[in-house]
């Protein structure tokens, strides 16, 4: 598909006015642990005794590391390894990652060295492939599969985060059961997580992880939480008779922690940039609103979304591009759809990656927005923008919310400056900063 600047499309939308807007700081609760000290407070959880008596001079032990992108993933994958090593015992990293990187062996490697995550840097293996085990089959009748290189070493530590999911609701949902099913599965294994839909997801989790436990295989769970800013809060090691029922407890403080656009509520928002780095949907709709299934709900409650870039850590995946209102042609570009397809075709969710509108330029892609919001004033429109879901310490705000915010209507809000124009250059690429 051609997509064409300055042809009938931006005829028909570039009168279309875009308000001033001013620079905002968003606060929330602020707990986390400083990058320098992560290696110690790992450690405290990891040499616990009942922790520590798991890893027995000469185990080949597996390590987990995933697709997501949590904050200091380099520093506590090698702290682990360091630790594994540090009691006699061999380590290995297994990418956990179900289908992501194109569900080859080969993408998922590539993924861990976006995070810094190599053999060079951990001093250890990673064995990727997509090879699997059955392990039994769940009460719910699902086969469960396990990563065959975790199942032959002689035990697995499942390191992850615990956070909400963008597409379902349970008393588990991201975090160690669904590391131990979705991503230690694999294709096949997440496939078959997904199978019944999302609306069956929060049954499937811990009734597959209940066969993943059983099979004696994982030695404990090292979680992180993280706070709103995208810092590291805390770590908790897990024993696996424990999992089950400390996961919902740890899911409670993930969520306490939750950061949220404040205003609550808007006519457009404007990502600046998506990602896999950022979300499994590119945004984290529980931030965005943007939700691929009617099975979870929550965030900015917005008529108009649009995307404007994809991060190189995606490598072409730009699944959430189907929950925009708009796209531009850079993303639309960017796109790989052999590294994205394979997440929509075992997760059976089709909605994030269908491909909206697609704008030329990040201008258009915001008065589209703008022009088409049913009942809105373009001037006056109420427009939020954020460099991504993860990290909205700092946002930016239209006009019409600048006397709000300034009368105190939005506890934890405050204005950094006034209105002001957006500025874009000559390709229509929006060049104003958030930050400054």
């Amino acid at each position: 598909m051609k997509i064409t600047k300055d042809g009938i499309v931006s005829q028909l939308l570039k009168d279309t006015p875009i308000p001033r807007m001013f620079r905002a700081e968003q606060s929330f609760s602020h707990e986390h642990i400083e990058p320098q000290d992560i290696p110690a407070a790992l450690l405290r959880e990891l040499e616990r005794e009942e922790i520590a008596e798991k890893i027995q001079p000469g185990m080949r032990i597996a390590i987990t590391a995933g697709s997501r992108g949590i904050r200091n993933v380099d520093v506590i994958t090698k702290t682990i390894v360091d630790y594994v090593k540090s009691r006699h015992a061999y380590p290995f990293i297994v990418p956990a990652m179900g289908s992501h990187g194109g569900a080859s062996a080969e993408g998922q490697k590539e993924i861990l060295a976006g995070y810094g995550i190599t053999e060079e840097t951990m001093g250890c293996e990673i064995r990727s492939s997509m090879d699997t085990v059955l392990l039994g089959y769940s009460s719910r009748g699902k086969a469960v599969y396990m990563d065959r290189n975790a199942y032959e070493a002689d035990g697995i530590i499942v390191s992850c985060r615990i956070k909400p999911h963008n597409a379902f609701r349970g008393p588990i949902e991201s975090g160690m059961c669904k590391m131990m099913t979705v991503g230690l599965g694999k294709q096949k294994g997440a496939s078959l997580v997904h199978s019944d839909g999302m609306d069956h997801m929060a049954e499937n989790i811990p009734t597959m992880a209940e066969v993943v436990l059983a099979s004696g295989k994982i030695l404990f769970g090292i979680p992180c939480l993280e706070n709103a800013y995208d810092e590291t809060m805390m770590f908790e090691a897990v024993l696996p008779e424990h999992i089950l029922a400390r996961e919902p407890e740890l899911l409670k403080t993930a969520f306490a922690h939750m950061p949220s656009i404040l205003v609550g509520s808007a006519d457009v928002l404007i990502v600046d940039e998506i990602g896999k780095n950022y979300s499994g949907t590119g945004v984290d709709p529980n931030i965005t609103g943007t939700f691929s299934t009617p099975y979870a709900s929550g965030g900015l409650q917005v008529k108009r979304t649009c995307f404007l870039n994809l991060s190189p850590e995606s490598h072409g995946n730009g699944l959430g591009v189907g929950l925009a209102s708009a796209i531009t042609a850079k993303i639309y570009d960017d796109l790989d759809p052999e590294k994205m397809y394979p997440n929509c075709i075992t997760s059976t969710v089709l909605t994030s990656a269908l491909i909206p509108f697609v704008a030329s330029t990040d201008k258009e892609a915001v008065q589209l927005c703008l022009k088409t919001a049913n009942g809105v004033d373009p001037a006056h429109a109420r427009v939020v923008r954020i460099p991504n879901s993860l990290h909205i310490g700092e946002i930016m705000l239209s006009e019409s919310y600048y006397e709000d915010v300034l009368a105190g209507k939005y506890p934890g809000l405050r204005a950094l400056d006034e209105p002001q124009e957006l500025l874009f250059d000559e390709k229509g690429n929006l060049v104003t900063p958030i930050t400054k």
